[in-house]
């Protein structure tokens, strides 16, 4: 009996919409892209439910005859290209032929398009690939596409997606990919009948402070400098941050002919040329376009089209590192040194003192890695015995990803009866030391009094029960839609541990109060680091995001490194550590607790 059969089309497009069609988001470019290709000047997404219950978009490019809507739902049916050598002169956003394919395949579709020769449009309706209606309409200029119900038909699909405030921000995301990329274009995002971002057609560096920033002040952008370059292999322009403006929080996108891209060999280009600028864990924001010849590029290499090859990476990333070297030594932000001089420097020496030049004596002959043998004492001798150093590694070699279990004297590190007697002294502000039957105790004071703190505020919030401290001038947070978006969403937490805040505008929240922990701290940078590792730990449940909440209230509170602590203090400290169910590392895994064991301290001597 034959076994192998061909799947039903329907069949095929859902397990082909797997590729394209990922999340809501991932709809949203695609449509985005194809009003861009018809040459939409204003673009208009309407989102319900994050996507869930409806995806709009209303364009007015070009239009579709009857034909071409009709087709234009069929598997690789599209208007980009003819033959497979189209594929290296492209210069639309799509090219595949899948997309709307995939899209009717797992949602129910309703479009209605005309274009500027027609008297009337076309109404086409399309359920899980069946056609349910197409006839003539009344419709303006341009195409309507409305998705509803994303995969109804594949239940699977849609219990995997996240909570609505996480796919808001994935579809934010995805927007701003396409909406920094063309200023020309007026788009409007609207959800839950809410306008979110409207955006008027204008330059790329006010479409970047519409987006990120504030586009009345233009303090966003005040801290970037221009960068430009043209070459017979790329051209490179756009806009890199000035190096005291880099924060840990860094907005970074690369865009090559119109498309983004994501690309960490070019992303190391950028970072070699803040090499020394820098603060530790700060990185530079940047907005970098690249305008190359179609042929040098492949974008045919996966179905989302953010990972693209090019032709000479290493050429342009040498281009791409003078650039942004020039860039900033332009405008003064760096010293710079002309290698291309030839001759020594000279430096004058003073004249009242009579200096004679030092004289250095070099033996080229020496290698401290070998010593003189005794029989031939012009020839190097290899020392022997090395081998003894390696002895018995081989049985401690941990397998890959273990980290080592606490040690059962680690475990018990805070006696009571130690802490209660024992001496303690404070060491370079940061140590508190004392002695116990095991060794050395050393405690990382600030660490041991974030996890106290962090412990208090997690029962504060399971309890929502936390204190507030009235601000004597309330301060002003703003911050940029996806941001928005995502502590709206964290607000019920953020207010029930001791924030009081009220929103004064679409993108900025006032700030009354504060947790009363945080003394007379300033909420800003506080909010904002909680925004950060909420986001970058990809914290979608209620519990993680209150450990994160917890977490940065508590580094902002506990105490700094440098202040000096009497006995007593050190004392109650160290108490209400070993009350905590686990003290030897915080919530996000640093050391806290350490022992120096009487025999390491003795092979010191």
């Amino acid at each position: 009996m034959d076994i192998i059969h061909l799947l039903p089309d329907s069949v095929a497009n859902q397990i082909a919409a797997g590729e394209v069609i990922q999340r809501p988001a991932s709809c949203l470019k695609e449509l985005v892209e194809n009003s861009l290709d018809a040459g939409a000047k204003r673009i208009q997404v309407i989102v319900r439910d994050a996507g869930r219950t409806l995806l709009q978009v209303i364009d007015d490019g070009s239009g579709m005859s009857e034909m071409d809507a009709r087709l234009a739902f069929e598997r690789h049916a599209t208007s980009k290209i003819r033959e497979a050598q189209d594929l290296f002169s492209l210069r639309t956003m799509g090219f595949r032929g899948e997309a709307l394919a995939s899209i009717c395949a797992v949602a129910q579709v309703e479009m209605t398009t005309r274009r500027a020769e027609d008297e009337t449009g076309t109404l086409l309706e399309i359920h899980g690939s069946d056609v349910v209606r197409q006839e003539p309409c009344s419709c303006p200029v341009g195409t309507n596409i409305k998705v509803k119900n994303l995969f109804f038909n594949v239940p699977v699909r849609r219990k995997f997606l996240k909570t609505d405030q996480t796919e808001l921000r994935n579809l934010l995301t995805e927007f701003y990919h396409i909406v920094l990329v063309y200023p020309k274009v007026n788009f409007t995002f609207v959800h839950n009948d809410e306008i979110v971002l409207e955006l008027p057609a204008g330059t790329e560096k006010q479409r970047i402070e519409a987006v990120f920033g504030n586009p009345k002040k233009n303090v966003y952008t005040s801290a970037f400098v221009d960068v430009h370059t043209e070459t017979d292999v790329v051209s490179i322009h756009g806009f890199v941050v000035k190096p005291e403006s880099a924060t840990r929080k860094a907005e970074q996108y690369f865009f090559v002919n119109g498309r983004y891209m994501r690309h960490p060999y070019f992303l190391k280009a950028v970072q070699t040329a803040y090499s020394g600028m820098l603060v530790n864990d700060y990185q530079p924001s940047f907005f970098i376009y690249f305008d190359i010849q179609p042929e040098s590029i492949d974008v045919n290499i996966h179905p989302t089209k953010t990972e693209i090859k090019f032709a000479d990476e290493q050429m342009i990333f040498q281009i791409l590192l003078a650039s942004v070297r020039e860039a900033l030594g332009k405008f003064t932000l760096s010293p710079q040194i002309d290698f291309d001089t030839t001759g020594s420097i000279d430096i004058p020496l003073p004249q009242t003192h009579s200096v004679s030049r030092p004289q250095v004596t070099v033996d080229p002959s020496y290698n401290p890695f070998h010593t003189r043998g005794t029989i031939y004492p012009d020839r190097p001798q290899v020392v022997k015995g090395w081998e003894s150093l390696y002895d018995g590694l081989h049985n401690t070699v941990l397998p890959d990803n273990t980290i080592p279990s606490e040690s059962p004297v680690e475990t018990e590190l805070l006696r009571r009866e130690d802490v209660e007697f024992c001496p303690m002294w404070q060491y370079r502000g940061k140590y508190i030391m004392f002695p116990t039957a095991n060794g050395l105790v050393m405690v990382n004071q600030h660490r041991a009094h974030a996890a106290i703190l962090y412990a208090q505020f997690i029962d504060q919030l399971t309890h929502m029960q936390g204190a507030k401290q009235q601000l004597l001038f309330p301060e002003v947070l703003s911050l940029p839609q996806d941001e928005m978006v995502l502590i709206a969403h964290l607000l019920p937490d953020l207010q029930a541990i001791g924030f009081d805040m009220d929103q004064l505008s679409p993108d900025s929240f006032s700030i009354q109060a504060i947790p009363a922990q945080l003394a007379n701290q300033s909420a800003l940078p506080v909010l904002q680091q909680i925004l950060l590792n909420v986001r970058e730990r990809g914290a979608d449940t209620q519990q993680e995001w209150r450990e994160q909440i917890a977490l940065s209230l508590a580094q902002s509170a506990a105490i700094p490194y440098g202040e000096t602590l009497t006995e007593s203090g050190m004392r109650d400290m160290i108490m209400r550590l070993t009350q905590l169910p686990s003290y030897i590392r915080t919530a996000d895994g640093k050391t806290i607790v350490s022992l120096m064991t009487d025999d390491e301290i003795n092979k010191r001597f």
